[in-house]
């Protein structure tokens, strides 16, 4: 394994234990570590700007405003979400609602990291 390698992945534990820390609420992942979580996803996943996805409020419409949110990005979007957050979605989690915003993105991502 080369440094580089360990170097990143050193770097990649650091940041899942402090996104998992918990933050006295007993859930483990901070509402700001999903909100980061998923505007990563998004910028990975649809290959938009960093600054784009920083800009995304509760408003911001999502599937059907964002052409890069195609159904096939949707199967993708959802993979992430459930490696990256470490959470399950099931075909009957997922509705035209929670895709519609940014905020229900969110609302949604968080119901499932409590969940648990």
């Amino acid at each position: 394994m080369s440094t580089n390698s360990v170097s990143t992945d050193q770097s990649e534990t650091r940041t899942d234990s402090a996104d998992h820390a918990d933050d006295g609420s007993g859930l483990g992942m901070s509402r700001s570590a999903i909100d980061a979580h998923v505007k990563s996803i998004l910028v990975d996943v649809l290959g938009i700007q960093a600054d784009q996805a920083e800009g995304f409020d509760a408003d911001t419409g999502l599937f059907g405003h964002l052409p890069e949110l195609d159904s096939m990005a949707v199967a993708s979007l959802l993979t992430e979400m459930e490696d990256r957050l470490d959470i399950v979605i099931e075909d009957d989690d997922v509705d035209g609602e929670m895709l519609e915003t940014y905020g229900g993105l969110l609302a949604f991502a968080e119901c499932k990291v409590i969940e648990g």
